[in-house]
């Protein structure tokens, strides 16, 4: 898995864009499976007009189960909570980046494309917690 921090400007980098690009751990987020929400992105879409890795996210509904392999061989599972469509420009960064008490995840991806300006202008996040 890759990671991303953020960019000079404070804004987060985004993963690579191309086939088969993976989902990529935001390294100022938590691991799996530590307390707090441990926050991973991908695309919705491949540069060759093929799925993304989170090309999915929206089939999934609350009591889904998610496995996240861990660097050191593990796997934590997390149990969605919810998914929620937000528009980037009113995006509720505490939300989704803020401390929680349990271990959490949130996959982020893009959303609501706009076939007039060729971008997408929202993020769509799900929310889920670690299974004990």
């Amino acid at each position: 898995m890759l990671s991303l921090g953020l960019r000079e400007n404070g804004s987060l980098e985004v993963p690579p864009d191309g086939p088969g690009a993976p989902a990529s751990w935001y390294n100022q987020s938590p691991t799996a499976g530590e307390r707090g929400p441990s926050v991973l992105l991908g695309h919705v879409n491949a540069t060759d007009g093929g799925p993304g890795v989170f090309a999915d996210l929206r089939s999934l509904n609350p009591g889904d189960q998610i496995e996240v392999q861990r660097e050191d061989g593990s796997t934590a599972v997390f149990a969605v909570d919810r998914g929620e469509q937000y528009q980037k420009d009113n995006f509720p960064t505490l939300e989704v980046y803020g401390n929680t008490d349990a271990a959490e995840l949130r996959l982020i991806t893009c959303d609501g494309y706009n076939p007039d300006t060729g971008e997408f202008d929202d993020n769509y996040v799900i929310f889920a917690t670690l299974v004990p």
